[in-house]
């Protein structure tokens, strides 16, 4: 019985062994679902939290070059349209909304929305931090070599077990605590894209 018991415990050793996986791998897997759905557009929230401000939580949409942007601040709701050449900008407070062009350094597309997701393990040292029955916790701790100089130092990505799908991740940005969380995937062309029906009485100002 004694051997019996202590061959099974060997037997789950190996096992456990066998089954374990790297960081890296985990990301790679996390990279290979999410590029199963890189054509349906994503979806996420995302919560910045301003030192002695607050935390301000915006709802993204992005599909190809089209994004939407829906924000809340001090009772006040902003949602912004960009499709690469135009911005919509809607202004709850003076129920107006702004039609101008798209400054080039302020495109949002759907690639942009992944791509600190799809970079992660690049210029950084990827570890376990913690291990959940749900979860992986993975810790990237930037590393010198990165070429990078405005790459976070640091980034918390949590991938779902079994889904291999990004759960959140965090970072900090010029002082600003970023999380990105709720990433689902399929979205409609209706929900990128700026429709006055949706706004009766509002004012346009078009400043194209």
């Amino acid at each position: 019985m004694k051997k019996l018991i202590t061959t099974f415990f060997a037997f789950v050793a190996f096992v456990t062994v066998a089954i374990a996986q790297s960081p890296q791998d985990i990301i790679s897997r996390m990279e290979a679902e999410m590029s199963k759905h890189e054509d349906e557009g994503v979806a996420m929230a995302i919560d910045a939290n301003v030192l002695l401000i607050g935390t301000m939580t915006t709802q993204t949409y992005a599909l190809g070059n089209k994004a939407r942007i829906d924000a809340s601040m001090m009772g006040v709701d902003i949602v912004t349209w960009t499709d690469g050449e135009t911005m919509w900008i809607y202004n709850s407070d003076s129920n107006e909304v702004l039609i101008q062009e798209q400054p080039l350094n302020s495109e949002s597309t759907e690639s942009d929305n992944l791509e600190m997701f799809n970079s992660v393990t690049d210029g950084y040292d990827v570890s376990i931090d913690k291990e959940t029955d749900d979860a992986w916790y993975l810790y990237c701790k930037k590393l010198r070599s990165n070429p990078d100089k405005d790459a976070p130092k640091k980034i918390t990505l949590v991938i779902a077990k079994g889904t291999y799908m990004p759960i959140s991740l965090t970072t900090k940005v010029d002082g600003v605590t970023i999380t990105m969380y709720d990433i689902t995937f399929g979205v409609t062309e209706q929900q990128v894209t700026f429709n006055p029906a949706d706004y009766p009485g509002v004012t346009i100002n078009d400043q194209r």
